[in-house]
């Protein structure tokens, strides 16, 4: 199912971003690091280093400024993200993962320009970042689907898919939970870039791999080794993820519980000698 155009991209996709990790390399031997508040504000984890979130911004600030130019707005940058994850998921159904690889990474440059551009143009609105989660949720979903229909001949790998998928959502519910308790968000592992990144990083040597690795096959359809490996990783480091992050939650809630109990219990005392001191009070007045 994959054809030579296919390779050819992805080979050209791959050249595009060694020539751009040697202008950053530039960068980096001239002026240091490109730093960005929100990069350092949302921090690093093990599976995705801030010099990577570094590069990637400072590829895409140009484009940013030049789509604030043409009034670009960030909810159609938005929706364009939207559009080429459901190509990317339709590509993944039919076997294309060089096709699906490229959209899901056109997807995902365009997911971080939507808020460049609402930063950059000053449009940013909690509007804008409700359509954003959307978006995302839709994005991810539409391209572990893809690969749920793609594998639906192999159960094993359709059940890993699945799990994958368990795990994206529920680090994106942890985080959302968090947030509705008011209780800072724990960082963790497997966040939405991560994810995004090992997939589609997993589609796109899948489509180098399958025509040398599988010419011959036992299953009716090539699997594409470096995807099953991508699955396989974001199903149990997610999962793990998801687990210690609502463990932090529950144990952050419960400490704020302890701690307005105990507030509320000194209170209780505070009033009860105030109370004790007045009568005390009183009746030695009426002796007096």
């Amino acid at each position: 199912m994959i054809t030579p155009a296919e390779v050819k991209y992805i080979l050209l996709s791959a050249l595009i971003v060694l020539l751009l990790a040697a202008a950053y390399g530039l960068r980096l031997a001239k002026k240091g690091r490109a730093r960005f508040e929100r990069i350092d504000r949302q921090g690093a984890s093990r599976l995705l280093n801030q010099g990577t979130m570094e590069w990637t911004y400072w590829v895409l600030e140009p484009v940013a400024k030049f789509l604030v130019l043409l009034r670009i707005t960030p909810n159609q940058v938005s929706w364009t993200s939207l559009s080429f994850g459901l190509l990317a998921g339709a590509c993944l159904a039919l076997g294309h993962f060089g096709f699906g690889a490229i959209f899901a990474l056109i997807s995902g440059l365009f997911d971080c320009l939507d808020g460049m551009v609402a930063r950059i143009s000053g449009a940013a609105s909690d509007a804008g970042e409700v359509l954003d989660s959307v978006v995302d949720r839709y994005v991810e979903f539409s391209f572990l689907l893809g690969l749920v229909i793609y594998y639906r001949g192999i159960p094993i790998l359709q059940a890993v898919t699945l799990l994958a998928l368990l795990g994206s959502f529920m680090v994106s519910y942890s985080t959302a939970k968090a947030e509705a308790l008011e209780v800072d968000p724990p960082r963790g592992s497997m966040r939405r870039p991560e994810r995004a990144l090992y997939l589609t990083v997993g589609a796109a040597l899948s489509t180098v791999t399958i025509p040398f690795l599988e010419p011959q096959r036992e299953s009716v359809i090539p699997v594409g080794y470096p995807m099953i490996v991508a699955l396989a990783l974001v199903a149990v480091v997610a999962n793990i993820s998801a687990i210690e992050r609502f463990w932090f939650i529950a144990k952050a809630v419960r400490l704020r519980e302890k701690d307005l109990a105990e507030s509320r219990k000194r209170a209780a005392e505070k009033v009860l000698i105030e109370e004790n001191s007045r009568t005390h009070n009183d009746a030695a007045g009426v002796r007096l």
